[in-house]
């Protein structure tokens, strides 16, 4: 029989996940036995007493559980992943560049978290998206340049930890430069650490200083640091630069360890653990796909680990120290007056806030009753399938949905029938065939492009308008039906 004891604590390292609306017996039981908690994604996630009862069963197992999720608002939304979020994401939050507006926005996000029994958020993005053909980042950060970056991580970390929700910045060092997704595969960053200091750096010096109770690591090579490996394998980069250079004391959590960029460069999930716990990480994101059966593996793993001298023991104490503390911090936090489940928010902010964010480039008048042409685009892992684009805020305005390799402009054409054409997408200058769709319909038709993604420095030329919305959210497609006088 192994030591009940080095399991707890290795338990104590970990953050799990599990399926569906209702907490399994096991997942419980976990928690009862030393898990460190569970993070939440949107298949666990029906609607806000629902999600309450959940967490709440969680923490009859142990009162400080950790719960976790991943609520950054835009875009990846887990609560309002059925609809998309009543926010807007880090971009458009960036294009107001309103610090005080990013404050009350993440403020309001945390309202809703606590009061649903969420302790830490897994947001803010505090990437600098220098890439335009960034994959997975993109409207998830705040901009491209580094001190508008900075200033609005600070301001979305201090809002959320106001209201008692811990939040982590994420992806250290910087996933901003990639164009590769690290959920697919493992992306390089070739940049040197002086170029890393003054273009991907700030906005963690700028958290750390904020106060910020966890940072992300993240699934990139970055060879000056890393060597062939990620960061989340590199002491150098999570002890010597994270902890050493920026003076952080909060606990470190992996990405999903499941994800391509670690568990293949690992040989699996459990020698992923095993080789971020030595390199510094705290809390180990299995991921999403998990049960107990991968808990266990995990579990043998390190302890195997730990027998073996891979692992030393004093390192998982540590780490399982700074996730106790981290839970600890969320207890003492969270302020006792806040509202039972669900908490109200500010009536309208975050589409008062998405309305501020739109861009027009062109003209907009007498449009009328337009063809709306929404463009098919792919979700992310991290997006997941949420609903996007003008579709519910449209009042008697036709729509139609192409995928644009398949589209065929003429057929498109005729059945606007003489109307200005509306064409919608998301990231339109890197989807396949999407600047041809838009070629070839602005050539015949009065067309305007709504660009709902990261729109870079691409601009669709022979359009009458250009509309940024910078996110895809529900409260960026109102926005974005408003500015075009088509929601009635």
């Amino acid at each position: 029989m192994g030591d009940p004891g080095l399991r707890r604590l290795v338990l104590g390292t970990l953050l799990a996940a599990y399926p569906g609306p209702v907490p399994p017996d096991w997942a419980v039981d976990l928690v009862a036995e030393g898990l460190a908690g569970h993070t939440l994604f949107g298949t666990n996630v029906h609607d806000p007493a629902q999600l309450a009862a959940s967490t709440a069963a969680l923490r009859t197992a142990r009162p400080d559980v950790l719960v976790a999720i991943d609520e950054e608002g835009g875009d990846v939304t887990r609560l309002a992943h059925a609809t998309g979020s009543p926010y807007p994401g880090n971009a458009a939050l960036g294009a107001v560049d309103d610090t005080t507006l990013t404050h009350r926005i993440y403020a309001a996000i945390g309202v809703e978290l606590a009061a649903v029994g969420v302790t830490v958020d897994l947001a803010p993005t505090v990437d600098v998206n220098t890439a335009d053909d960034n994959p997975v980042i993109g409207t998830r950060a705040f901009g491209a340049d580094p001190a508008r970056v900075a200033a609005h991580s600070a301001a979305a970390v201090t809002g959320l930890q106001s209201v008692g929700v811990a939040a982590c910045a994420k992806h250290f060092p910087g996933h901003g430069a990639t164009i590769a997704d690290s959920h697919h595969e493992l992306p390089t960053v070739d940049a040197d650490a002086a170029l890393l200091r003054a273009r991907d750096l700030p906005p963690f010096a700028a958290v750390v200083d904020a106060g910020v109770q966890a940072v992300m690591t993240a699934h990139i090579r970055v060879p000056a640091l890393t060597g062939g490996g990620p960061a989340t394998f590199s002491r150098a980069v999570l002890v010597d630069l994270l902890r050493g250079e920026y003076g952080f004391t909060g606990a470190v959590i992996t990405d999903a360890l499941e994800m391509k960029g670690a568990a293949v460069a690992a040989g699996g999930v459990g020698s992923a653990a095993v080789r971020a716990l030595a390199a510094g990480a705290d809390l180990l994101c299995v991921g999403a796909k998990v049960d107990a059966a991968l808990v266990e593996r995990v579990v043998a793993e390190i302890i195997g680990a730990l027998g073996d001298g891979r692992l030393d023991r004093a390192r998982v104490e540590q780490a399982a120290g700074r996730a106790a503390a981290l839970a600890a911090w969320t207890r003492a936090a969270l302020p006792r007056d806040l509202p039972a489940p669900p908490a109200p928010v500010p009536a309208g902010l975050g589409y008062q806030a998405a309305r501020r964010a739109v861009r027009v480039e062109g003209d907009l008048t007498g449009l009328g009753r337009p063809l709306v042409v929404q463009v098919y685009a792919a979700a992310t892992i991290a997006e997941g399938r949420v609903p996007w684009g003008l579709g519910p805020h449209l009042s008697d305005v036709e729509q139609i949905r192409v995928i644009a390799t398949e589209a065929d402009p003429a057929a498109v054409g005729r059945l606007a029938a003489g109307r200005p054409i509306v064409l919608v997408g998301r990231h339109l200058h890197r989807l396949p065939g999407g600047p041809a769709l838009v070629g070839a319909l602005a050539a015949t038709h009065s067309v305007t492009v709504v660009e709902m993604g990261w729109p870079g420095r691409w601009r669709p030329e022979g359009v009458r308008a250009f509309v940024t919305t910078y996110g895809a959210s529900h409260a960026n497609g109102r926005a974005a039906a408003e500015a075009l006088g088509l929601t009635g």
